[in-house]
């Protein structure tokens, strides 16, 4: 049985109870491209 204070060590997958797949970067990367592009088109389309 734990004792008060002991230190609690586990894994971090089962401290986060799953994996993480490292997908924010790639949505992170494609949402930036797409609102630099969406930009660029607003600012030539507003300029002519």
């Amino acid at each position: 049985m734990k004792e008060d204070g002991e230190r609690i060590v586990l894994e971090t997958n089962k401290a986060r109870a799953g994996s993480t797949p490292h997908l924010v970067r790639y949505i992170l990367v494609i949402s930036m491209a797409l609102a630099i592009v969406g930009m660029g088109l607003i600012w030539w389309i507003g300029r002519g």
